[in-house]
């Protein structure tokens, strides 16, 4: 008889004692190979997926989807085998004809002794979720439509990213700033050494790049707005720590680029593209997210034309990209069409003053309408 092995929460960093169940990628009675990824974490911080060790199907799931479990807790019990023939009912094929329900859906199906083949499954592969089961007990939509509701729990995520909002509105003075920049000249590098950049380094050259440089060169003239205030004293950075706003899979992050005023365009643009990677996959590690001096975000690859950024506490400052536009602007006494990407910079006006920060925007604008001024670094 096989043995049944463990799935435990794993330590996922020294502050941790509790994490929250995401969901579960492997329904019990499936298969799931080695390393094969079986539930997903989530604290306050981060997400992570917990891998199959050996190879085999999950037999007993013990904590659902929203459930908090401890470090070293069992969540769940693997049987080893070996993966299913293409044929067999726990085979993971497209034409399969054995019904998957979830564990909370069966525990109501058998509440209410119902078969379970009535019942039609709207979650992914067909599997039945206890919502299906639930609508099946009310005798599904009426006539007039479907009016139903879904209540969940908030994940530590969402918790900890709706608390320091808050807290950045409610401890910090913030004001916000804005500027627009002609993008023409940075859309024109771009474009003649697009081929070439991907060439030497197998990347594309994004506009974030240019926008970490220009932010990167602007906080070393303007140091009030890379600086972080603690009860009465300011703390300032020598360095450049930028936090990169990114959607990940469970929604958005902010990995560190450590030190970017030492790094080229090729190295800002290659840990962009391996965290942004990594992000959809919830691969980002806890170290990476932790500190910061100031961040970037970029509203417009999701078609924003204007906002106003909340700042990243304990940061002081927070630069917000926006979509990039063909509009009308007068030019040397000429209307002409001009790429006009708006931006903002909200700040902590405790120790920022409107000055430095409305000299900081205006110097990420001169950087970014006159690019090879990033590379003379004047």
């Amino acid at each position: 008889m096989s043995k049944e092995i463990e799935i435990q929460i794993p330590s996922v960093g020294e502050s941790i004692t509790e994490v929250f169940i995401g969901e579960w990628y492997i329904a019990e009675g499936d298969y799931v190979a080695a390393d094969g990824n079986v539930v997903g974490l989530e604290t306050d911080k981060a997400t992570f997926d917990v891998p199959a060790p050996v190879g085999g199907v999950v037999s007993r799931v013990l904590k659902e989807a929203g459930d908090t479990a401890e470090i070293g807790e069992v969540v769940g019990y693997l049987t080893e085998t070996a993966k299913p023939a293409p044929d067999s009912p726990n085979a993971d094929t497209p034409s399969e004809s054995t019904q998957r329900i979830m564990p909370a859906a069966e525990r109501l199906i058998e509440a209410n002794d119902i078969p379970s083949n009535t019942v039609q499954g709207s979650g992914p592969g067909g599997r039945v979720l206890k919502e299906d089961v639930s609508r099946h007990l009310s005798g599904g939509p009426a006539d007039g439509g479907a009016r139903e509701t879904k209540t969940v729990k908030l994940s530590p995520i969402r918790k900890t990213i709706a608390a320091r909002l808050v807290s950045a509105q409610q401890n910090a003075a913030l004001l916000t700033t804005f500027n627009e920049i002609d993008m023409s000249q940075v859309k024109q590098l771009r474009s003649s050494y697009r081929d070439a950049f991907e060439n030497k380094y197998s990347l594309k050259l994004g506009f974030m790049s240019f926008f970490v440089k220009a932010s990167v060169a602007a906080l070393q003239e303007f140091p009030q707005i890379n600086a972080q205030m603690a009860g009465n004293s300011i703390t300032y950075h020598n360095y450049c720590d930028i936090g990169i706003a990114i959607g990940g899979g469970k929604g958005l992050v902010v990995p560190i680029l450590r030190n970017a005023e030492n790094m080229s365009f090729a190295d800002i643009e290659h840990t962009i593209t391996d965290l942004s990677i990594r992000a959809q996959k919830n691969q980002i590690g806890l170290d990476e997210l932790e500190g910061g001096t100031f961040t970037i975000t970029n509203g417009g690859v999701y078609g924003s034309l204007l906002s106003t950024p909340i700042v990243n506490p304990p940061q002081s400052g927070v630069l917000g990209m926006h979509g990039i536009v063909d509009r009308p602007v007068a030019i040397n006494g000429e209307v002409v069409i001009r790429p006009m990407m708006y931006v903002a910079l909200t700040y902590d006006h405790r120790l920022i003053d409107g000055r430095e920060a409305v000299s900081f925007l205006k110097r990420v604008k001169e950087l970014i309408e006159d690019p090879t001024r990033l590379v003379l670094e004047v």
